[in-house]
């Protein structure tokens, strides 16, 4: 034996030895616990016994040795029950060679089940490496219990060498030739495959599982391990079948980390070059085109649909993978510094941007990022969304008062009687004649803005400079603030003057506020009237205003919301993240009142501008030469910040 090897085997039997040690001493701890003696409820001769001969194990030269494959059946289809078979011979060679009862063998397995629960609350996963081969050697058949709790205290282990046996994989196998697998022991054996290595092995293994009833076991983390070898062997075509595999696969959630290490190693393997080869078997997968810039397309729209944003390890994975793909070509990829300048049409483009706020343009593309709106079924869902998520809310909200002792009646009763007034809104919006609403205020946010309390005068200059723009305006106010009388916050209360009053009565003849009852949110409301299509006002023809119009109007979707609300309270709660951004970025509209020195009741100027000129989530758009850049937006950086990519354009100039 040379050097080396000796000095590895002297390695492994240093190992083996802290692990027995760490067995042994584990063993003595539990069996002295006297809740583990009860469990037991045999003769402490039996026990001391059983102890024994798991604790002397290693010194049993009688026993041939053996190995989990030993256990397992010759291939993945195999004879039901032939592990368990395997097993008991195991264990009937182990008591004959021991003199162990089989009671005795049963003990022993239930101290092992003891020593996982044990080694879960101590975070210690080294005894169950002996442990393991005294499972092995016993022939013991622990519970699916059991071994899943050795998965987790194994999974502790952040010292495990990947050259080493893989214990976790051996009890992820013993168990699924056992029970019905779980993901997590799929994902264990995926990993251990791919660690070695075999890419094909571990899609094998998918493949086994695809079409049954486990199915549902193809998850994020039992594909994205063979992706990624994949892609580290510059096996494009195999990766881009995974890829598409897990893009059609329900169970399997895509984030942008998977997408962004694939479509930079694609980009590494130069299929993204205009004179590239095609991607072996795209064609098949249902791609137009399988290699250059239209390839490129396809990838990151399929991105588009999954992701909103990135992270700047993402963007640095992108860039790094084009940066080697074109290399030898000109290409502005070489930091993460924002490019400032424009770059030639020639130039491969993945690098840092700051896209200009009023704009939307691109300095490195000139490309022009556009605000993306709510598609028609979209609407319909976040009006949908809205009055579903509304009984919730409701709920919620007057429970509290409930807790308070602030509502008198049933408050369930009153959370229904809360949702069918906000249907109610809903169905008068559609319904009701004369000039559709273009402008819906948030009638709270703007009476409160910069005071800390109800200004209604500011409310009125509001209305008033809204009619100068054209705007139909509808503010949506709360009741409480329409009494003379009202509590602001503890201890503290408002009066309005009559003059304020007459304020809020005309504005109600005129049907330019609703009031919104008490015990119901008004949030719900002015978010709720944004989405209403307004059927009998509009008459079917759109109230959108077009950009640069004769009116000077604001332009955009129609109704706009004047809010400054920041919407934290509804953003994650109520409506998905794409349908939230392209509402939000579509229809919010801030505003901003001049200061005023004396009278409240002065005139002043009122700035309006759009919360997003541009929409916050991944994009392409053409550029003058008739490239596509990409613009993604990425979490760590400033809001108009991007991370832009873009291809030589195909005229070269």
């Amino acid at each position: 034996m040379d050097e080396k090897n000796e000095n590895n085997n002297l390695l492994d039997t240093n190992n083996m030895s802290v692990n027995q040690t760490a067995f042994v001493d584990a063993i003595e701890e539990i069996v002295a616990k006297r809740n583990v003696l009860r469990d037991f409820r045999k003769s402490d001769q039996d026990l001391e016994q059983t102890k024994q001969s798991l604790i002397g194990m290693f010194s049993i030269s009688n026993l041939p040795p053996c190995s989990v494959s030993d256990f397992l059946p010759p291939s993945t289809n195999g004879v039901k029950g032939y592990t368990k078979q395997k097993l008991q011979e195991r264990r009937e060679l182990y008591l004959d060679k021991t003199n162990l009862t089989l009671d005795q063998h049963k003990l022993g397995t239930v101290l092992l089940a003891h020593l996982a629960d044990h080694c879960a609350k101590t975070s210690n996963p080294k005894p169950l490496y002996a442990a393991w081969d005294n499972i092995l050697s016993a022939g013991m058949t622990p519970l699916s219990r059991t071994l899943s709790t050795y998965l987790y205290v194994l999974s502790l282990d952040g010292d495990v060498d990947s050259e080493e046996r893989d214990i976790a994989a051996e009890v992820a196998m013993l168990h699924d030739a056992l029970y019905e697998p779980t993901e997590k022991t799929v994902s264990l054996l995926v990993k251990s495959l791919v660690a070695r290595g075999d890419a094909a092995g571990a899609e094998a293994l998918l493949d086994g599982i695809a079409d049954g009833s486990l199915s549902e076991l193809l998850r994020h983390r039992t594909t994205s391990p063979i992706l990624q070898l994949h892609c580290e062997n510059g096996d494009i075509g195999s990766a881009l079948r995974l890829y598409h595999r897990m893009r059609t696969t329900s169970r399997v959630k895509m984030d942008d980390l998977t997408y962004s290490n694939f479509i930079a190693a694609v980009a590494e393997n130069g299929y993204f070059l205009p004179d590239s080869k095609d991607v072996e078997g795209g064609k098949d997968l249902g791609y137009e085109s399988v290699s250059g810039p239209k390839l490129l397309d396809a990838l990151i729209a399929e991105m588009a649909q999954d992701v909103l944003d990135i992270s700047e390890e993402s963007a640095q994975i992108l860039q790094k993978g084009f940066a080697v793909g074109f290399q030898g070509m000109e290409c502005a990829a070489n930091s993460l510094d924002p490019l400032t300048s424009l770059c030639g049409n020639d130039a491969m483009v993945a690098n840092r941007v700051a896209v200009d706020h009023d704009t939307g343009k691109c300095p490195a593309t000139n490309a022009t990022l556009r605000l993306i709106v709510l598609e028609p079924e979209q609407r319909v869902h976040v009006h949908d969304t809205l009055l579903e998520m509304a009984r919730a809310k409701s709920m919620d909200y007057t429970a509290k008062l409930a807790a308070k002792g602030r509502v008198t009646h049933d408050h369930v009763e009153k959370a229904e009687l809360a949702t069918k007034i906000l249907k109610d809104f809903s169905d008068w919006l559609d319904s009701r004649e004369g000039r559709p609403y273009t402008a819906i205020v948030d009638g709270a946010n703007v009476a409160y803005f910069g005071w800390g309390k109800v200004n209604v005068h500011q409310l009125n200059l509001m209305v008033e400079a809204l009619k100068k723009q054209g705007e139909d305006p509808l503010v949506v106010f709360p009741q409480k603030y329409t009494r003379r009388k009202f509590h602001l916050r503890q201890g503290m209360m408002q009066v309005l003057q009559d003059e304020e009053l007459a304020i809020l009565d005309k504005l109600k003849e005129n049907d330019q506020m609703y009031v919104v009852p008490p015990m119901c949110l008004d949030d719900m409301y002015w978010m709720l009237a944004s989405v209403s299509n307004q059927t009998s006002s509009t008459n079917g023809s759109s109230i959108d205003v077009a950009k640069n119009n004769e009116e000077g109007r604001f332009p955009g979707l129609r109704p706009i919301v004047i809010s400054n609300d920041k919407m934290r309270d509804h953003k994650d709660e109520l409506l998905d993240e794409r349908e939230f951004r392209r509402w939000a970025c579509s229809h919010i509209v801030n505003y901003n009142f001049t200061e005023f020195i004396e009278d409240q009741r002065d005139e002043r100027e009122i700035s309006f501008h759009a919360a997003d000129i541009f929409s916050d989530e991944i994009q392409g758009n053409e550029c003058p030469d008739g490239a596509v850049a990409w613009h993604f937006p990425v979490s760590e950086w400033d809001a108009n910040e991007r991370f832009c990519l873009r291809l030589p354009s195909a005229n070269g100039n």
